[in-house]
């Protein structure tokens, strides 16, 4: 029994030793030796001495060969046989061996070890560039590359981007080195588009300034301004904007010149100042009055001006045009239904406001003898004020309310005045403004404000019955002295004809010897006619 236990003891003492011999014997075999499991650079050494790993890294570099790929499928292979290419050590693997401790292999056995070398090549550089330039993609016909951009303006789509053609032109020096750098590393595969191998456009797809310039763009065209004119309407929006933007140096530019010229086609349309207006009178009678700057009239600058700063917001804007001057109603007629009517012929003037008469009454206007006539028009009340002194070269006269409306003539009281209306301007009338009596200067003031429509005209035929009746007479009396017809007479009856035509025909009844003039007519050209012919000289 004890001689059998003595038998297992001696064969496990023998196992032991056996094994540790092994492990020994491996040990001092992997102190220049790599372990079995090792790989460098993903190649199996196990067992290799550095020369041995040296050789087979040697094997696999002559086998080395990279694949090119580029741009609309270029391709190509440079092997390292035809650079000779070669491993260059400089006891990098040995470094790696020296590292390694011998006693860890049953370790890198059963759980590997993966180690990374630090390679170094040698290669021929003529021989390269020889490869390179033998490359098919380097001898067919290369495309250079454009910048990116941005359409022309589409009624759908508005602007966008024009992509970059990034074309096929190789950058040679960054061509070889990028291969230059795969060989020295010895990487398997290069794309020369991630190597940046081509030729770039300026501008790309990417470019922010560009991309903020067609945004910017797309801003300006979405704008839409709705114009108001009363009930009428008119839209400005991509379809006029987009031909007045341009591009300068990358930033939009708007054509001022061009925005100019639709605001004055706006003007053109829409404005009333200076145009000839349609105005049914109190009297029934339809005048025109041709003179006169009251209307809408466009500000034409500071519209150009709103324009540009709503261009920048890319809103839809509602608004009435920028005005330098408003008028009552943008109706049928301008001055809408409240408005001063005065009727020169008449001398005598309405007030209305909303419609309603709210005052009437005679007045005197300028001296028609002294060649102070009142001129007629469609004015707007410049300003109104209480306690003027009104001034001339020979004059300076007080007055309580004072309200010009063109230039220097206006309307005011005239208290010095015991009487208005009929023809007293003709004679003895104002030097131009519209004297009124105290009371209606008062009314009118309390009721008009600063470009309140003042409408000036002339309406033959409207004169009082006591202006005509004085007219009628003056053409009676020269009747009366044409007296027995003789040659001589026709420049008095001439002139009594004259006259008679000039009168309304509400007046000509009151000229009573109107068959007078008549016969007179007749005999002067009886007279005339009995002349002997004149008789004219020989040539």
């Amino acid at each position: 029994m004890k001689s059998k236990k003595r038998k297992w003891g001696l064969a496990a003492v023998a196992a032991v030793t056996v094994i540790a011999v092994i492990y020994i014997g491996f040990a001092l075999f992997f102190e220049s030796h790599f372990s079995f499991g090792t790989k460098i650079d993903g190649i199996s050494v196990g067992g290799r001495s550095a020369a041995g790993v040296e050789k087979l890294i040697d094997q696999e570099i002559r086998e080395y060969a990279l694949e090119l790929s580029g741009r609309e499928g270029a391709s190509g292979t440079i092997a390292g046989s035809s650079i000779a290419l070669a491993p260059v050590f400089q006891g990098e693997v040995a470094g790696l061996l020296e590292e390694q401790k011998g006693y860890e292999w049953i370790v890198t056995l059963f759980q590997g070890k993966e180690l990374e070398l630090e390679k170094s090549v040698s290669f021929d550089g003529e021989a390269l560039a020889e490869e390179i330039a033998r490359l098919p993609f380097m001898n067919g016909e290369q495309r250079d590359p454009s910048d990116a951009s941005y359409s022309e303006y589409d009624s759908e789509a508005g602007y966008t981007l024009v992509p970059a053609d990034y074309g096929t032109k190789i950058d040679e020096e960054a061509f070889y080195q990028a291969v230059v750098d795969a060989v020295s590393g010895l990487d398997e595969t290069l794309d020369l588009s991630e190597a940046h191998c081509y030729e770039e456009p300026a501008v790309g797809d990417d470019d922010e300034e560009l991309l903020s310039l067609i945004e910017d763009l797309n801003r300006y065209v979405q704008t839409v301004i709705t114009y108001e004119f009363g009930e009428e309407k008119e839209v400005l929006d991509a379809a006029t904007i987009h031909t007045w933007l341009k591009d300068e140096d990358g930033k939009i530019a708007v054509d001022e010149e061009a925005v100019l010229d639709y605001v004055k086609g706006l003007a053109k349309e829409h404005n009333t100042a200076y145009r000839p207006k349609e105005f049914e009178t109190s009297y029934g009678t339809t005048v025109t009055i041709s003179n006169g700057f009251y209307g809408w009239k466009i500000d034409n600058a500071g519209e150009v001006e709103q324009i540009l700063a709503d261009l920048a917001t890319g809103e839809n804007i509602t608004r009435e045009p920028v005005y330098a001057q408003t008028a009552n109603s943008h109706g049928e007629n301008d001055y809408g239904d409240s408005y001063v009517e005065i009727n020169l012929t008449a001398q005598h003037l309405f007030l209305y406001k909303d419609g309603n008469l709210v005052v009437e009454s005679d007045f005197v206007s300028g001296n028609l003898s002294k060649g102070h006539a009142t001129p007629t028009g469609a004015f707007g009340l410049t300003y109104k004020t209480t306690d003027a002194v009104l001034r001339g070269e020979d004059y300076a006269t007080p007055v309580k309310y004072w309200m010009p409306y063109a230039g220097d003539v206006g309307m005011h009281d005239a208290t010095w005045r015991s009487s208005f209306g009929g023809n007293i301007y003709k004679t003895n009338g104002s030097h131009g403004c519209i004297n009124l009596p105290r009371s209606v200067a008062k009314t009118i003031y309390e009721t008009i404000e600063q470009g309140y429509p003042v409408l000036v005209y002339t309406l033959p035929g409207t004169e009082s019955e006591a202006v005509q009746k004085a007219d009628a007479a003056t053409v009676v009396g020269l009747i009366d002295s044409i007296g027995p017809v003789t040659l001589e007479s026709e420049t008095v009856i001439v002139s009594a004809r004259t006259l008679y035509d000039a009168l309304p025909d509400s007046a000509k009844g009151y000229v009573t010897n109107i068959d007078t003039l008549i016969a007179a007519e007749a005999a002067l050209a009886g007279l005339k006619a009995a002349q002997p012919p004149v008789e004219q000289p020989q040539p």
